[in-house]
């Protein structure tokens, strides 16, 4: 065997955010938020990004806390896919997995 044939395919990343979006059929725009050090003034300021996830049961609700994962291009802008549901708007929602 070649050594590429060998090699493992690298971690795919996950990232924890807020739905904010599930009026798509078995899509969501999860919401991820991150702090950055401004370079002049020293102040950490809140920047966040939108990433378009594939929800194939539509289990996500607005405001559900989500675990997303790197997956292959499903669409122009959907790169990421629905892992679990980390916490609802009620309790009772936390721990449904879609994976």
């Amino acid at each position: 065997m070649s050594e590429t044939a060998k090699k493992k395919r690298g971690r795919r990343k996950t990232k924890v955010g807020i739905v904010t979006s599930n009026k798509m059929n078995k899509t969501i725009i999860v919401k991820t938020e991150r702090l950055v050090k401004h370079p002049k003034y020293g102040k950490y300021v809140r920047r966040w990004t939108k990433y378009w996830a594939h929800d194939e049961d539509n289990l996500a609700n607005v405001g559900d806390k989500v675990l997303i994962m790197e997956t292959r291009p499903l669409s122009k802008k959907k790169r990421w896919r629905l892992i679990s549901i980390l916490e609802g708007p009620d309790s009772s929602l936390a721990g449904r997995n879609s994976a």
